[in-house]
């Protein structure tokens, strides 16, 4: 089958030759004119896991757990298996993802594919530091057992390859052990970065989870920083309900604009903090947003990009300020705007984003030429400052950003198969 695919952020539109469905069943990859591309939950952003022109490898049907240890967390699953499906198996058993992004709708493909992080990477590292395996199947058949320690190389160049070395087939995880569903969570009002640098040095010596919301509209930087970690085992804990809303329809245009800008995040500025620490869901401190179904729908039919870079630690104060800067004065803010920090353990894969330094990641509705230029200005401050953009995450970065903030992606091209490419990695290899 064929059909025009959009990413999650409804930006840009590809229209792929065929729809291609893989199955566990399956000894190879499934006949095609063209390349492909594997494709698992459609959360990324941007072209990364779109193929225009060519050919799309669905993998949700690779949706099989194949073997869980409930001694000592080890589990192995199909690659098309959602984060939040695992988290249904395990959780009650006293197991966690010990690094999740900001959605549950992620396959483990595509995790791995992206390599994930979360709001704990000074402690954990990202997701593929904690793969233990996973078969790789190549377009000329061939099935490669990788891991840490084995074929290290294919290792290291699937983790964070953007699904271009072949098709993840199932994968083997190392979960952490947990007492329950809840965090302890901390929130504090902060104004001005240098409060934000110093909460955050304080709450990184003690606790695994630290990120801050940013008011990207104030003339100076505003915010609420919050840290984590999992709750202790409890007498008694709190009902959770789960009623999920949604975004039934896609309105004409943008909701998200000045004045809606102003007053949600006047609004979330000043809300009540509770009492710290308190006792919260796990899914209201990790996945917020998969609380209201289809919420891209909100950015209208134009959609939305997001603006994620990573900046090194020396110049990440200056440029984080200066970004924040070019960011208020062009009116242009976001809602979503997170701003958090890396550890300094290796990358797992040779084409990683997390790093150590300061990452911000701010969603803006597109306003074609106007927005794209705002882009540009804020490339000129990661560039001078030694940083990089998010793959996952990105719909227009000049390849020669690219290259300048993944230089291993030259040694990187020898594992490519010669039968897998996407409109991203032609984009920034023209």
């Amino acid at each position: 089958m064929s059909a025009a695919v959009r990413s999650w952020n409804g930006l840009p539109q590809a229209a792929h030759a065929r729809q291609l469905v893989l199955h566990a069943r399956d000894a190879a990859l499934p006949a095609a004119e063209g390349s492909v591309l594997a494709h698992g939950n459609g959360r990324s952003y941007g072209d990364v896991c779109l193929n225009d022109g060519a050919n799309l490898l669905l993998t949700r049907g690779l949706d099989r757990f194949i073997h869980f240890d409930r001694a000592s967390g080890v589990l192995r699953c199909e690659a098309g298996v959602l984060l939040g499906e695992i988290l249904t198996l395990a959780l009650p058993q006293g197991w966690f993802l010990p690094v999740t992004p900001g959605t549950r709708q992620v396959t483990v493909g595509g995790a791995i594919a992206n390599d994930v992080h979360g709001k704990n990477h000074h402690v954990a590292g990202s997701f593929g530091h904690h793969v233990r395996a996973f078969e790789l199947l190549r377009s000329d058949g061939s099935r490669l057992l990788c891991g840490p320690h084995r074929q290290p190389q294919w290792f290291a160049a699937t983790v964070g390859g953007l699904g271009l070395t072949g098709c993840i087939v199932w994968a083997e995880l190392q979960l952490m052990p947990v007492a329950n569903a809840y965090m302890l969570v901390e929130e504090r009002r902060f104004t001005g970065l240098e409060r934000f640098w110093e909460l955050n040095a304080a709450a990184e010596r003690d606790m695994p989870y630290t990120v801050a919301w940013i008011d990207c509209l104030a003339r100076q930087p505003r915010g609420i920083f919050s840290s984590a970690r999992h709750a202790p085992p409890q007498h008694a804990l709190p009902l959770s309900r789960h009623a999920q809303r949604r975004m039934a329809v896609t309105p004409p245009v943008s909701l998200v604009n000045g004045p809606s800008l102003r007053a949600f995040n006047a609004l979330y500025y000043h809300r009540p903090l509770p009492p710290a620490p308190s006792l919260r869901h796990h899914g209201g401190f990790f996945y917020p947003l998969d609380g209201v179904r289809d919420w891209n729908r909100i950015y209208g039919p134009r959609g939305f990009y997001q603006y994620q870079c990573v900046l090194p630690p020396a110049g990440s104060h200056d440029g984080i300020a200066a970004i924040l800067a070019r960011i208020a004065g062009s009116g242009q803010g976001s809602f979503l705007a997170v701003l958090k920090t890396f550890g300094t353990r290796p990358a797992a894969g040779m084409l990683s984003f997390a790093r150590p330094g300061a990452t911000l990641a701010l969603d803006f509705p597109n306003r074609g030429a106007d927005s794209l230029r705002l882009f540009a200005s804020l490339d000129a401050i990661v560039a001078e400052a030694g940083g990089a953009l998010y793959p996952a995450k990105d719909a227009r970065m000049p390849a020669s950003l690219f290259r300048a903030g993944f230089p291993a992606w030259q040694a990187f091209s020898a594992f490519v198969d010669p039968r897998f490419s996407s409109s991203f990695w032609r984009r920034v290899n023209p």
